[in-house]
């Protein structure tokens, strides 16, 4: 969230990171995501919807006969959990998802102040001041992240039964069956909220998003 190109002189201060420079020809567009961090939205969201697809259907008795071929299923899901960390990891390559890491594990004292208006569900911008991302983003980062790890520590017990006694493949059972489906209540809530934005869902797409957006949505953006 920068000044337009030209608005600066020659002693204007250092130029910023590229997630944060105008889109080249995009008018009143900035750059919000790298190509890689959209590679990498796209190919863990892809993962993760397979994994909550054959959850279902293992599951689901209904789906289960509706579907069939339950070893195939077992697999895709075994296979799709595993692999869930995978585009991450690929993408830590990248300067601007690094960045954007560091800035999903900071919270500031202006979010603390989105979620005090969030409590007190009041809806004015000017009442939810947030950087690059909001305090509910951070949130659901830091709470998606910390489940996918147990979803998969659980997940390893329940497949390689030699890994340790009954007692904790039982306890990790439980643990992944409920887990698994208050992922699934989060990941409706995230696409919801991902349905009502469609700026939201723009910069995820394209890239780039509507300067006006940002200012209004993300103020503090262009502090950090």
């Amino acid at each position: 969230m920068t000044s337009t190109p030209g608005s600066a002189g020659p002693t204007a201060g250092a130029t910023p990171p590229l997630s944060e420079r105008p889109s080249p020809g995009a008018g009143g567009r900035i750059r919000r995501f790298s190509r890689a961090e959209r590679w990498v939205h796209r190919a863990t969201g892809a993962l993760m919807l397979l994994c909550v697809a054959t959850a279902g259907c293992l599951y689901v008795p209904q789906l289960a006969e509706l579907v069939g071929r339950r070893a195939l299923v077992v697999t895709l899901h075994e296979w799709s959990g595993l692999l869930l960390p995978g585009p991450l990891l690929l993408g830590l390559g990248s300067r601007e998802l690094r960045a954007d890491l560091r800035r999903l594990n900071r919270f500031l004292p202006y979010d603390k102040e989105w979620l005090r208006a969030v409590r007190r569900r009041d809806a004015r911008p000017e009442a939810r001041p947030a950087g690059k991302f909001n305090a509910g983003q951070k949130l659901y980062a830091g709470w998606i992240a910390g489940a996918v790890l147990v979803m998969l520590g659980t997940g390893l017990l329940m497949w390689f039964t030699g890994l340790a006694p009954v007692l904790w493949r039982t306890s990790a059972t439980f643990v992944h069956d409920w887990l698994a489906l208050a992922i699934g209540v989060v990941l409706l809530g995230h696409l919801g909220m991902a349905y009502g934005d469609p700026q939201a869902r723009r910069g995820m797409r394209t890239g780039t998003v509507d300067r006006a957006w940002a200012e209004r949505e993300h103020p503090r953006w262009k502090e950090e």
